[in-house]
């Protein structure tokens, strides 16, 4: 029998609550109750809002969707299922499982359809305000009037109790009503339950609305998650507000209509167990034996592909007019869309003058002077610190309510920063963003960093005041563990440069990688800038380590080499010449990238490093962990295994050592014991 729109609306939401029920199920692994609370809801986005295409997931100008409460990922692998994405009931069996493309969290990259990769909890809503932050710079940029706007497209986002809860929530939430965008209606799951109990216990005292209007935030409530009508109303009122962001607070009821498990602590983590799956589903009018069912008109009924289609098309028109109206600004278009910089760029980028005293902050500061130009979408800022990273692109504005400069002023919201830059990164046509503060702070936006790291993101990290050497401030914001840490992590590029020449490689090799971020570790003091007629060419940075200095000897061997990141490069290469000087063959070996290092031939490594010099020093102000691998058993290393000092900069640095006389002293000893 042909089911009425009633019929079919109903039936196509109990469908994704089954599939939720019955992919947990049979993984005995996942979050089934918010998924079964959010289906009237999701089903709402994707069938009466969401412009998308499955056949072609990455349209640009198609609208966001980020489930921010990423635990409950099956409720949008259901959907995508269902909306016609290059997703099967078979892959909804396998969720959870080995070699699957159906994680136990979204995953960028890994799942089509799937935008972003959210996990920890309020990451998603910040990559929501960075997608928005992205598409209102783009369309700024590009749209012009007479319907030439190939930029016009909105951010759906859903996010539960535990985002909100997270303090990064609020920053995000804060930076997107401080700049009025528009585009984002987030829509809140009400369901008043965490892992230990009901919210009463822990997030009783805030009222959501008010805190979000006071933010800047257009506020929406919905006290029946079941009302399709109410929640497309809703919806609708948020996406036509131009002004703010809005926030939508949707009262559901966890793992409804689940005779049992209904509003229960339970059916937020683990499978609800067969014999309440079978009850739920003869509640919903289902056979309780069958599993991963779909009747032919719920496929039909939710299928995207003709509505994708249809949009695509209307914008490609659109696209095309434009094209043809504005060919300079469609060449740039496709470059941004490539990542790619303009044409030139490289041979723009300085060349500084030996014997110049520089930090490589402010050498930083003049790179990014001059690849500007060539680099119209890429965008970016500081944490409130532009003055001390020098992270600024000059004369380009600052990103406002009433502009979309390239200049974002963050505030002092590093967390916040980190997920927003991630979702501009995610978002497409912005090369290369960029978020700026003290390398200390890093600590703060880990969890940002690491997601880059994992969802493959060409962002950039700039981070200044990279070791003790910043001085007066203290312990307090003097890195020492950082380097380690950060090296500890997959899939990100950290680069100390030695000089402001090396610097300027350094912002090269960011901007040139396409397969995930990379981490930039300045100065606040000044470095000699060194004379590369007399050493090698500050190129070798892009393979990670190289010998900077030779003294030379009759076979080519070295009997010690000197190993230095960052500042330090200076200082090592005077205390090498000095120890050469006594006819010790020494080898200076500038290493700003571990990882590059370690991603070439052994050829190469063994090259820089033979196996057979057992006389290794690192000189690095940061733990000695790692450098192990690198100096070997019988080296050593001279790093700073303990908190910082407060007093200027220089004085900290000698007093831990680091000094030429002391890394030749170092070094003596180093020989002494090797022979």
């Amino acid at each position: 029998m042909t089911m009425n729109n009633d019929d079919v609306t109903r039936r196509s939401i109990d469908t994704i609550r089954a599939l939720a029920m019955d992919s947990v199920q049979k993984a005995n692994s996942g979050h089934p109750g918010t998924a079964m609370a959010l289906a009237p809801l999701a089903y709402t986005l994707f069938t009466r809002f969401l412009r998308a295409n499955p056949a072609d997931p990455e349209w640009p100008d198609r609208d966001r969707f980020v489930l921010s409460s990423g635990h409950a990922v099956i409720l949008q692998y259901s959907l995508l299922h269902l909306t016609g994405y290059d997703l099967q009931l078979d892959d909804l069996r396998a969720f959870r499982q080995w070699g699957s493309r159906t994680p136990g969290h979204p995953e960028r990259h890994h799942t089509p359809g799937v935008e972003v990769t959210t996990g920890p909890l309020g990451q998603g809503l910040g990559n929501a305000v960075g997608m928005v932050l992205a598409e209102r710079y783009l369309a700024e940029r590009y749209n012009r009037p007479g319907g030439y706007a190939p930029v016009d497209h909105h951010v759906y986002a859903i996010c539960s109790d535990g985002d909100l809860m997270e303090g990064l929530s609020q920053e995000a939430a804060g930076i997107a009503g401080q700049l009025g965008l528009g585009k984002l209606v987030l829509c809140y799951d009400d369901n008043r339950i965490t892992i230990d109990g009901t919210t009463e216990i822990s997030f009783n005292g805030e009222d959501h609305l008010k805190r979000f209007e006071a933010l800047g935030w257009h506020t929406l409530r919905v006290d029946d998650s079941e009302d399709v009508e109410e929640l497309t109303a809703a919806i609708a009122a948020g996406r036509d507000e131009t002004e703010r962001p809005t926030f939508i607070k949707v009262r559901s009821h966890i793992a409804y209509p689940a005779p049992h498990a209904v509003d229960t602590a339970k059916s937020h983590g683990a499978a609800l167990g067969e014999d309440e799956v079978r009850a739920t589903k003869e509640v919903m009018g289902f056979d309780p034996d069958e599993h991963f069912h779909v009747d032919p008109e719920v496929y039909t009924h939710m299928d995207l592909h003709a509505r994708g289609a249809e949009a695509q098309a209307a914008w490609r028109e659109t696209f095309d007019a434009w094209s043809a109206e504005h060919p300079d600004l469609r060449a740039e278009w496709d470059r941004a869309w490539s990542g790619e910089l303009e044409d030139g760029w490289r041979e723009a980028l300085p060349v500084f003058e030996a014997g110049e005293k520089i930090a490589s902050r402010a050498a930083g500061n003049k790179v990014m002077q001059a690849f500007a130009p060539y680099s119209p979408t890429m965008l970016g800022g500081a944490a409130d610190l532009v003055e001390s990273t020098r992270t600024v692109f000059e004369g380009a504005g600052e990103y406002s309510r009433v502009h979309a400069g390239r200049n974002v002023p963050f505030g002092i919201r590093e967390h916040g920063m980190g997920a927003i830059v991630n979702g501009a990164g995610a978002h497409g046509g912005i090369v290369k963003p960029y978020g700026s503060t003290f390398f200390i702070f890093s600590d703060y936006m880990r969890a940002s960093i690491r997601l880059s790291a994992l969802s493959q993101l060409p962002v950039v990290w700039v981070f200044t005041h990279d070791s003790v050497g910043l001085g007066e401030d203290g312990p307090t914001h003097q890195p020492v563990e950082h380097f380690a840490a950060l090296r500890a992590m997959p899939n990100i590029w950290v680069i100390r440069p030695g000089d402001a020449n090396e610097t300027v490689v350094a912002w090269r090799v960011a901007l040139e990688r396409k397969d995930g971020p990379v981490l930039l570790a300045l100065s606040r003091q000044n470095i000699l800038t060194l004379d590369r007629t007399e050493v090698a060419a500050a190129d070798g940075l892009e393979r990670g380590a190289y010998t900077l200095w030779d003294s030379g000897g009759d076979d080519g061997s070295p009997d010690l080499i000197l190993i230095a990141t960052g500042a330090e490069v200076p200082m090592t290469l005077e205390a090498g010449r000095s120890i050469a000087a006594d006819g010790t063959r020494t080898r200076v070996v500038s290493m700003p990238c571990w990882e590059l290092f370690e991603a070439q031939t052994d050829e190469y490594r063994e090259s820089v490093l033979p196996r057979e010099v057992a006389a290794r020093l690192s000189v690095e102000p940061g733990v000695t962990l790692g450098w192990a691998k690198w100096v070997g058993d019988r080296g050593d290393s001279l790093g700073v295994d303990h908190f910082g000092a407060s007093a200027p900069g220089t004085r900290v640095l000698e007093e831990f050592g680091f000094t030429p006389e002391n890394i030749a002293a170092r070094a003596a000893a180093l020989l002494q014991r090797a022979t």
